[in-house]
């Protein structure tokens, strides 16, 4: 029984999780609010933004090595250390068509890593 309640709940907020995922639109429009100057790191609005890139990235990581674990290709093959400026951030997201920007930032990392960081084969 404990078992059961502890993997409702594990499931509960995967699905709570999913639907929190901020999309492209979101971040651009917080981001847009958020001024060019050094007060702009002390703003909740930045950390969140922030914290939303780190979650995508850790979460594409996560994807790319348990495929290789498991023996299956990977889309993305992203070296131990990677680094994105907040200028090539906003380039990449504004770069996605306006009709696509609903797709979760960690969608967008997905595919932007892929392309980045494709595994040859």
């Amino acid at each position: 029984m404990k078992t059961k309640l502890i993997v409702g709940v594990l499931a509960l907020s995967l699905v709570a999780g999913a639907a929190q995922a901020m999309t492209v639109q979101e971040f651009l429009t917080t981001a847009d609010r958020i001024p060019q100057n050094p007060t702009a790191l002390l703003r909740s609005d930045t950390r969140r933004l922030m914290n939303e890139f780190k979650g995508a990235t850790r979460t594409v990581r996560a994807e790319q090595t348990a495929a290789q674990a498991a023996g299956r290709p990977s889309a993305t093959c992203m070296p131990d250390k990677v680094g994105f400026s907040p200028d090539q951030i906003l380039g990449r997201f504004n770069a996605i068509p306006a009709a696509r920007r609903n797709i979760s930032v960690t969608q967008a990392m997905r595919e932007w890593m892929a392309e980045l960081y494709p595994c040859r084969t």
